[in-house]
């Protein structure tokens, strides 16, 4: 008799991947001890472009900061490029390629109203002639700028010639007088006794290309300004690379790159009267394949996704998510709690991770019913909700990031600690990490499994709750330091973390 068919064989649960171990494995302007961090200097936006080839910084400077991966295959020896059949643990480098200045502190006059340089978000454009382009926001303006390397000729300085000397070693009588610039001075050309070259008082040195230098320059190539009444919390480019959002507190307006003169409003929320106004736009992300897709999030903790192809003013939205709170556990603070800081799509475009107060939530596109999976990043400050407010730490913007395989996420918290939770079924990996050149110097070893609690409804997986703190005191977290921006290599097991003024990259 035929076995049975292999369609009707069980099927084997998928192998679980390991916990990774992270490693320290760079930091670009670490602040010695006792040393005081300029405001100024303190980064407020990371990303990664889409190679993982460069990175890019900004700072509450107005200033953007570019790296450089040094490590990249294209640069591996031959010896290294035979090996690639093995697997090889290349330590990630980054090196300072270029800096300039973004944006500089204005007025608005009419409003009476400082705008500050501060650099909001910076997103990577395609890459095109070897050039690198780059658009970044502070609250009302965005710039786009291109980087390219530029050869600068490098010439001999254009003196006399001087071998002209007497047996002994002296300069003979024809080279005495002469100007520094090859000229020679009117007291010597006068002397009709001394024997000069034809055409000229002197021989002189041709200037000579003794090398190139190339360096990278950066030049604005549009300014989008006179846009939005209110602060610009995000920007977005467009799968298709032309187009790009960009969204306040109300509105979320569409851009071509190459026209700056006009933009179209896809998204208005402003109530006729804002005394109705109940919720606000927080952030918004173009999906990452399909050019007329678009996810936004909102203070209320809900997430709405648009398409573009349904009308001009995307008033509806196409699918709603959300997780209610049920009546009986709300309080004060549970709305402010709730509003989604950050939202980032996976690569694949499956599923979309959201980052609120309390909790990082992760989203499946096909099921509305609310989150697949939720990881407690805060719950041990629940009981600390009003020293919080009182200090206004409860309205800190912390961002949240994916693997490019979708495996994990990441996100930041206080006393410059981050967080990466593996997002597959039946993963419970939960790891504290420390920003810092030893980032598991407060790592503990966690005796139990992370709590699950699994429902019909939401089939949504919680886990990290079972921490009180990142080293296990509730009384550890210093409100001073946060870390609230990072990334994730779009390739690579490599986060790149912002503590105060210092970068900080870790690979496992």
């Amino acid at each position: 008799m035929d076995p049975k068919s292999p369609d009707d064989r069980p099927q084997a649960a998928a192998p679980q991947p390991q916990p990774l171990e992270w490693r320290f494995a760079q930091v670009f302007g670490e602040r010695g001890a006792g040393e005081d961090v300029q405001e100024v200097d303190i980064i407020s936006a990371i990303e990664f472009d889409k190679s993982g080839d460069h990175l890019a910084t900004g700072d509450r400077g107005g200033r953007v900061v570019l790296f450089e991966r040094t490590d990249a295959r294209g640069n591996a020896t031959r010896t290294e490029l035979e090996r690639q059949d093995y697997t090889v643990a290349r330590h990630p480098e980054f090196r300072y390629k270029t800096e300039f200045q973004s944006h500089e502190p204005e007025f608005d006059y009419l409003k009476s109203l400082e705008i500050e340089e501060k650099i909001n978000k910076i997103k990577w454009g395609q890459t095109a002639n070897n050039a690198l382009f780059i658009l970044s926001t502070n609250d009302k303006t965005i710039k786009y700028w291109k980087v390219q390397d530029k050869k600068v000729k490098r010439i001999s300085v254009m003196n006399l010639d001087t071998s002209q000397s007497s047996d002994n070693g002296t300069t003979s009588s024809s080279s005495r007088g002469l100007l520094p610039n090859g000229g020679c001075s009117e007291k010597l050309c006068a002397n009709k006794d001394l024997s000069l070259p034809p055409g000229g008082c002197a021989s002189l040195r041709l200037p000579v290309v003794t090398g190139q230098d190339i360096n990278p320059v950066a030049r604005c190539r549009r300014v989008y300004a006179h846009a939005h009444d209110y602060h610009i919390n995000s920007i977005s480019n467009n799968s298709d690379g032309e187009t790009f959002i960009s969204a306040d507190d109300l509105r979320i307006n569409l851009w071509n790159l190459e026209i700056n003169s006009q933009s179209f409003n896809i998204v208005d929320v402003k109530p006729t009267n804002m005394e109705d106004l109940t919720e606000v736009i927080t952030c918004a992300e173009f999906h990452p394949t399909h050019c007329n897709t678009l996810a936004y999030s909102s203070s209320k903790g809900a997430i709405r996704l648009i398409d573009l192809r349904q009308s001009a003013l995307c008033d509806n939205h196409s699918k709603l998510f959300e997780e209610h709170e049920s009546a009986g556990s709300k309080s004060f603070f549970t709305e402010i709690i709730a509003s989604v800081s950050d939202i980032k799509f996976a690569r694949d475009g499956r599923h979309i991770l959201s980052r609120d107060y309390m909790t990082l939530k992760l989203w499946d596109l096909n099921m509305d019913s609310g989150p697949v999976a939720t990881f407690q990043v805060h719950e041990h400050l629940r009981p600390k909700l009003c020293d919080l407010y009182e200090n206004d730490s409860i309205f800190d913007k912390f961002e949240c990031c994916l693997s490019g395989d979708g495996l994990r996420v990441a996100t930041g918290s206080y006393s410059n600690l981050f967080r990466v939770f593996g997002c597959t079924p039946g993963n419970t990996e939960a790891i504290t990490l420390e920003a810092s050149r030893n980032p598991m110097r407060r790592q503990v070893a966690n005796p139990t499994r992370p709590a699950r609690t699994l429902t019909s409804l939401t089939r949504a997986v919680r886990r990290g709750g079972e921490n009180a703190g990142a080293d296990g005191n509730v009384n550890s977290n210093d409100f001073s330091t946060k870390l609230l921006h990072l990334a994730w290599h779009p390739t690579e097991n490599s986060i790149a973390c912002a503590a105060g003024n210092s970068l900080y990259m870790y690979y496992a």
